[in-house]
C-alpha cells in the first residue's frame, strides 16, 4: 500500500505531466489536499511531504484541525463544503479560504466576522454550472452580480470561481461544463484583479480541468485512501 507522501509525489507528477500537454506554464496548477474525515496525523504526513494547502468540507471538524495544527504557521486552510449562516464565524475566525460562496448574505457575514486584524478571507463563488438540484452554488448569469456585490466587503477577497461538474457526465456534457467556466473565468479577471483561481476537478475528472484552465485541483481519495 503506498504512503501518503507517495501518492502526492505520484499526483504531483501527473499534474505537471497534465499541464505540460495542456501548452500551459508549469506550476501553474495547485494541488488542494482534500482532509475532510481524515485523522491530523493524516495531515501532519502530507505536511512533511511538503503540502500545504488543505480543504475541509465539515466546519466543526475543519476548526478541531486548524486548531490542532495551529503551530504549522504555514498550512492554508481552505473550507470548501456548503455554509450555513450560523457557522458563518468559525469560517471567518479560522480559515483562509471559503470556496463555496452562493450568497450576499454569507459574504456580509463572513466580512462582518473576519477579524480587522487577520488578512482578508479569500472567497471563490461557487457556480452551479450544470444546474443540478442537488448542489449549492449560483447560476452562471448571477456571478457577477455576486461579484460586484462581494467588493462592498473589505475584510474578504473575492479571488475567483469554483465548481463541481456533474459525476459521470458524457464526454461532451463535461467538455461543455468545464469549457463554461473558463469562460466564466476569463470574463470574471477582465473586471477584477484578484481574481486569480479557478478551482475545478477532483479524482475523477482533473485531466479535463487542468486543460480547461484549472489553477487548483481538490483531491481527497488519490492523496489520503478510501474513506471510511
Amino acid at each position: 500500500m503506498k504512503t501518503i507522501a507517495e501518492r502526492l509525489k505520484t499526483a504531483r507528477d501527473y499534474i505537471e505531466r497534465t499541464t505540460i500537454d495542456a501548452h500551459r506554464p508549469t506550476k501553474s496548477v495547485q494541488l488542494l489536499a482534500v482532509s475532510k474525515t481524515k485523522p491530523v496525523s493524516d495531515i501532519e504526513q502530507a505536511y512533511e511531504a511538503g503540502q500545504r494547502l488543505f480543504g475541509e468540507n465539515y466546519v466543526q471538524e475543519g476548526v478541531d484541525k486548524v486548531q490542532a495544527l495551529e503551530h504549522l504557521s504555514d498550512i492554508e486552510w481552505h473550507f470548501i463544503g456548503p455554509l450555513q449562516s450560523n457557522k458563518t464565524r468559525l469560517v471567518a475566525e479560522h480559515f483562509d479560504w471559503f470556496q463555496a460562496l452562493d450568497r450576499e448574505k454569507i459574504a456580509r457575514r463572513l466580512h462582518e466576522q473576519r477579524s480587522p486584524h487577520k488578512s482578508p478571507l479569500n472567497v471563490t463563488i461557487q457556480v452551479n454550472i450544470d444546474d443540478e438540484h442537488s448542489k449549492s452554488g449560483v447560476s452562471p448569469d448571477d456571478v457577477m452580480a455576486l461579484a460586484d456585490a462581494i467588493q462592498q466587503y473589505p475584510r474578504i477577497v473575492l479571488r475567483g470561481l469554483m465548481a463541481i461538474p456533474k459525476a459521470d457526465s458524457s464526454d461532451a456534457q463535461q467538455y461543455a461544463s468545464f469549457s463554461n467556466m473558463l469562460a466564466l473565468f476569463e470574463r470574471l479577471k477582465q473586471q477584477y484583479q484578484t481574481a486569480d483561481t479557478l478551482s475545478m476537478g477532483m479524482s475523477s475528472d482533473w485531466q479535463q480541468a487542468i486543460i480547461h484552465g484549472s489553477t487548483m485541483i481538490r483531491l481527497g481519495t488519490a492523496i489520503f485512501g478510501p474513506r471510511q
